[in-house]
């Protein structure tokens, strides 16, 4: 019995090291991770046309013309980026969190509106500031970052989901 439970711990010990040795090396080989990391600046995800590439944070002349924008979070731009803004808490190794993500780089996010994707490993006191417990939630927030509205995505991994339930 005894070597039962060594060989279960063993085991728990051998996955949880392996989820955190692809979490820091980036995930997978693919250049999917290379893409929002790579763009400090907000930038369009879905459409090049159109694409000011200049930081849309604090940049008002965007504000009436900017299209939609998927960025990765930092705490200041919250207050500096006008219109609706979403908080994607999204993990590297959740295949939902992929598929989610896949599908608002393929989408149009709607002009107004910024998603935020928030590292759900890295970010413990954000998720607990929201209340998140679920990789694929998504929170709405005003201008100073409190919470309007949310959404957990992980059944309807869809950009069209978040739309519906959070984008007016």
């Amino acid at each position: 019995m005894d070597r039962k439970a060594l060989l279960v711990v063993a085991a728990i010990v051998v996955v949880v090291g392996g989820g955190l040795v692809y979490s820091i090396a980036g995930g997978s080989s693919d250049d999917s991770d290379t893409g929002p990391t790579a763009n400090s600046a907000p930038a369009v995800s879905s459409t090049p046309a159109g694409d000011d590439s200049a930081p849309a944070a604090g940049n008002n002349t965007q504000k009436a013309k900017a299209p939609g924008a998927y960025v990765d979070y930092s705490p200041e731009l919250i207050g500096e980026t006008p219109g609706t803004k979403l908080l994607f808490f999204h993990a590297p190794w959740c295949s939902q969190c992929q598929a989610l993500e896949a599908d608002i780089e393929a989408s149009e996010i709607p002009a107004g509106t910024t998603i935020f994707k928030v590292d759900y490993d890295s970010n413990q006191d954000l998720r607990q500031k929201y209340g998140v417990t679920i990789q694929t939630t998504m929170v709405k927030v005003d201008d100073n970052g409190n919470k309007i509205d949310e959404l957990v995505a992980y059944d309807e991994p869809t950009f069209d989901s978040v739309e519906r339930a959070l984008i007016q």
